[in-house]
């Protein structure tokens, strides 16, 4: 194999951004050089095109772990905590408009107490 060919096997990163088009572009100069056998070429294609499927969930998941990683630092709410609030929230709402619907007018809690003095 030669060393450009080498080189792209060892860039597991390179390979996730590596076309399927690239890596037989790259192979078909390598038969066409006579550094690979043409009945090599398929499966050669085939392998580093897996490769790069393996690196780019890999490197996906890094930057997902990453990145929740950053979040949670950041103390960002998550989709969880936002909704626990909004529900309690919509329940909060509901008990006032329970309470004000039940107070008689006149009788809200707006009357200033009165006040002592000495």
């Amino acid at each position: 194999m030669s060393d450009l060919l080498k080189k792209a096997i060892s860039l597991g990163v390179g390979l996730t951004i590596v076309s399927k088009e690239k890596v037989e572009k790259v192979v078909d100069e390598l038969v066409k050089r006579g550094e690979l056998a043409p009945s090599e070429s398929k499966a050669l294609v085939d392998r580093l095109v897996e490769r790069g499927e393996e690196e780019r969930g890999a490197f996906k998941s890094t930057v997902h772990e990453q990145v929740q990683k950053v979040l949670k630092e950041l103390k960002v709410p998550v989709q969880a905590d936002i909704a626990g609030l909004e529900s309690r929230i919509a329940v909060l709402e509901r008990r006032v408009a329970e309470l004000e619907g039940n107070a008689a007018p006149g009788t809200q809690e707006d009357v200033v107490p009165e006040t002592h003095t000495e």
